[in-house]
Order: C-alpha cells, then structure tokens, then sequence
C-alpha cells in the first residue's frame, strides 16, 4: 500500500478533487445516457379515462411489472411501452379494462334465467336497454358520455289506460349540439323503445341546459321547430356575408347580423275555373219514329178475316205516313280545379346590418394609421350583399352597411427579436434543451482539456527543456531529471541515502543509454559498422 500512499501524497488534495469531480461527473454523464438511450418509447395507451377505470389499469400494469406513465391532473391518460400497446389493450380488453359506464344485454349471461323472477328479469331488460342506448348515443362525435332512463309503464287491459313511454337523456358533451343533433338523439331513443314518441323525450347536458322538452310533448314542437329553422337560416346568411366581405376587408375586419322573420301561417287555397269556349262532346243521342194510318176499309172485321175473302176487289183507302226525327247532343264545359297548400316558415323579411372597419395604412412612424372608406366601396360592397341573400324590396328587406371604426385595430406582427434580459427571464421549452445540450457539451469539454490535452502539453514542454531534464536537486530533497523526462526524488535524510540515491539515477541513466545505442544498432546496422571503421582508422 506503500505506493498508493505515495501516489495520493504526491497529487495532492485539490488534484484528488479535481479527479474526483470528474469521475462523479463522467458516471453521471454516461448514466444519463444509458438511461437515456435504455428508456423505452412510450405511446398512449388509454386516453379520458374516469379515475376507476385509470385505477383498475394501474393496478393490473403494476401487478405485471410493465413500465407506465401517467398525464393528466386525474391520470385520464396512460403512456405504456409503445412496443406493448397492441398486446396490452388485448389484454386489458379480455378483463374488461377500461369498464364501460352501464350495462348493456351481457348482463343476460351472468344470471340464472330458471332461478330469477319475473320481476327481475324485467328490471335487468330496462337496465340492459337504457346501457345500450347509452353505449349508442356516446357514439356521436361530440358526445363524450350518456345516461339514459327510460320509464316503460305497464301494460293495461284497455287501452284508454294506457300510459305513453317517457325517456331523459343526460349528455357530457364536448362542445355543443346542433339542433339536428338533438333530434338525432331523440329519434335514434324513440326508434328503440317501443310505443316511445320523439316528444317524450328530455335531453339535458352536464351544465344543467335544456336541449329538449319532452314534458310538453308536441304542444312546442311545431314552434321550436320555426325557431329552429329561423336560428340556421339567419346563421347561413350571416356566414354568407362574412365570407363575401371578409376577402374585401380583411379577416375580423366586419360585424354582420342578420333578422329574418318567418310567416308561421299554412295556408290552402281551392279554385275551380270553367271555359265556356272550349265545349266537348260528352254524348250524342238519336231517334226516328214512323206511322202509317188507313181508311174505315181498312178496319179489321171478321168477313175480312173469313177464308177466300177476297181483298183485291174491294176499293183502295187513302192512308196517312209519318216520319220523326230525334236528335240529342249533350257538351261537356272544360274545368280546371287547382288546390295550392303553402306550408309555414317563408321568409317574410329580411333585416341585415353590416358594419365594417376602415383601412389601415402604415405611417411615417410605422404604426397604422385609420382611413375610411369612400362611399362608392361602401356601396359596392351593400350591393354584395343584396345579391348574397337574395334582395327583395317588394317583400319589405332592409340592408344596411355602415363604415365604422372599430375599438380593437388590427393586430400588427411583431418582428423584433427578444433582447437578452428577455430571453432569460421568460425561457421557453426549446431554451431550455438548448442550455442543457451547451452546458453537457461544456463539461464534456473541460473533462478532456483536463484529463487528456493537459498530461499531453506538460509531457511535451518537459520534454523539450533541457535544463529539467539535467536538474538535479539541493540537499534538501530536490528531484533529478532523467532521460525520459520523469523525475526522481532523493531522499534528504542521510549523505549515505543520498550517495545511494545518486548511484541508482546514474546507473538507471547508463542503462537506458546502452539500451538507445543498442537500439540503433539494430535499427541501422551498417551505419553503425561504418562509423566503428572510421574509429579504428583514428586511432
């Protein structure tokens, strides 16, 4: 242990620290980037998830050893291996992870059908179809999660007894539905329970809105109907102007709102017309009549009937002949019979107010400047707009535009770079990294001026000094340089010790001498040979 001891005297403490420091550092280092480098991709595993269902996955992912993360304030997300993500989702899925809020008609293979009661089976068939249902509904895009209850009264006897079926819906939602979507949602729950009408049915989100009446039933139906489509026809049209003015403009350069009333009556009208010019036959009827009357000899007696009567003897009578002619011709008059029926919701008038921001112009200082518009843009662009909606003065429409500054200018693009003291109060993310990455490589850099380039610089200026490497020390323990560069240090306790020390640094000088001229011996015999001649011709 001797030379150790000698060693970690010879360095010294701050060398020792040094040496230290940069030990701790390169282990830190490169266990940063084996853990870097070893640590595996991770993917999302399961996203918005309820706090039960994120802790039933912890759980199973703990008991198996599998490496996990967890995002969100509630953990509604779970990073795992992004290797593992397909087996794992099979997996959890074979256990029923995540759970599905509700049940749906599986709750039919976990019971005995011989051994429940009636009434059972009948409250396991309404919970089984309102779980369904649920499942359905959180299908749509914007719906994140349902709960449905269905009230299905008993049947009666007669059926003036009968009650309608009713449902409520409670919708978490991820965003708003339109309106056809709620009434998507109604058909879709009364065209899966029957005898349920669309009217019977309350829709109601997680804020606690009314989306759907269906306490009235369909007393409110035509009039939200109206509404309905008053509120989408107001909203295409005012989207319609927005885009039209919006590229003359500018982008939030222009304020449109729209009124449309709508004329709720149904009217039904019936009109019978008849041409008299244009008659057709409808039909024709004819008939002819013919007598013929004789004289008093022309009676029929009983001798003009007796046999051999004889009849040509007897004088002719004069007879009288008649002929009648009938003709009847009924015409059928032409008719036209005409019944409109005008449904409800035509547009009855249309109020349109637009207003418009001015222009901006940069100034001598750089910042912009307001100009209105002239009147003739103005103009141009109400004309626009009639043409947009559909401009009808008989009908009583009014259109305004109006060139009005706004209270908010357009936002002007900031170019000019962040200066130093504000770079460094408010680091982004990527600064963040960037300092990392320069401070690593720093210490990457101290570590080798200091463990390599540093010995390499003393080797070679130690080398290069003559006079260190003929010094020899005073009596008080200096140190002698050999040929090689290192140096002894002799020992000062003694004149004997010193003798002793000296002999042994020169008899270490004489053989690595010997050792050199060896060496070039065997490097370059012939020189050698002949620089032995020129000796022996010398001498």
């Amino acid at each position: 242990m001797k030379p150790v001891f000698d060693l970690i005297q010879k360095l010294g403490p701050a060398r020792l620290a040094a040496m230290g420091a940069v030990t701790l550092t390169l282990v830190g280092f490169f266990a940063f980037i084996i853990m870097r480098v070893s640590r595996p991709d991770m993917g999302v595993l399961f996203a918005d998830l309820s706090m039960q269902d994120s802790a039933a996955v912890v759980r199973d992912l703990d008991a198996r050893g599998i490496r996990y993360e967890t995002r969100g304030d509630a953990g509604q997300t779970i990073m795992a291996p992004r290797g593992d993500l397909a087996r794992l989702r099979m997996d959890l899925a074979g256990k029923g992870l995540p759970a599905q809020p509700g049940v749906g008609y599986e709750i039919f293979d976990k019971g005995d059908a011989f051994s429940s009661t009636n009434f059972v089976q009948n409250v396991n068939h309404l919970r089984a179809l309102e779980g369904e249902l649920a499942r359905s509904i959180r299908s749509i895009g914007r719906v994140q999660a349902a709960r449905v209850h269905l009230v299905l009264p008993e049947r009666r006897l007669f059926e003036r007894d009968r009650e309608a079926p009713s449902a409520a819906i409670v919708l978490k939602l991820m965003g708003d539905l339109d309106p056809g979507q709620v009434r998507a949602v109604r058909h879709l729950a009364a065209s899966a329970v029957e005898g349920l009408k669309p009217e019977r049915v309350s829709i109601v989100d997680e804020r606690g809105r009314l989306l759907a009446d269906g306490a009235r039933g369909g007393e409110a139906e035509p009039g939200a109907a109206f509404e309905e489509r008053q509120v989408a026809l107001e909203r295409r049209l005012r989207r319609q102007i927005e885009e039209i003015v919006a590229g003359i403009v500018g982008p939030d350069r222009t304020r449109v709102q729209v009124s449309a009333q709508l004329d709720t009556n149904r009217i039904e009208s019936r009109s019978e017309t008849f041409d008299p010019e244009s008659r057709v036959v409808r039909s024709s009827q004819t008939r002819t009549e013919t007598s013929l009357t004789g004289g008093p000899d022309g009676q029929v007696t009983v001798g003009n009937e007796l046999p051999g009567a004889n009849q040509q003897d007897r004088p002719a009578t004069q007879k009288d002949s008649t002929n009648k002619n009938e003709e009847t011709t009924n015409y059928e008059i032409s008719r036209v019979t005409k019944t409109e029926i005008v449904e409800g919701g035509r547009i009855k008038r249309l109020s349109v107010a637009v207003a418009v921001d001015g222009a901006y112009a940069p100034g001598p200082d750089g910042k912009p400047v307001y100009a209105a518009r002239s009147p003739a843009e103005i103009e141009r662009i109400a004309a626009l707009v009639r043409s947009a909606i559909g401009f009808d003065k008989a009908r009583g429409d009014q259109i305004e535009v109006v060139n009005l500054r706004f209270a908010e200018g357009p936002a002007v693009p900031d170019f000019a770079e962040p200066g130093l003291m504000q770079s460094l109060l408010a680091p982004t993310k990527e600064d963040v990294m960037r300092l990392t990455e320069l401070g690593v490589l720093a210490l990457l850099t101290l570590v080798v001026l200091l463990a390599v380039v540093r010995p390499l610089l003393r080797r070679v200026l130690a080398g290069d000094d003559p006079t260190e490497a003929a010094a020899l020390a005073g009596p008080e323990g200096a140190a002698v340089a050999v040929a090689g560069g290192a140096t002894l240090a002799l020992a000062s306790d003694s004149p004997t010790a010193q003798l002793m020390e000296f002999a042994k640094i020169n008899g270490q000088i004489q053989a690595e001498t010997v050792q050199r001229v060896v060496d070039m011996v065997r490097q370059s015999p012939s020189e050698t040979a002949e620089v032995l001649r020129n000796w022996i011709h010398e001498t």
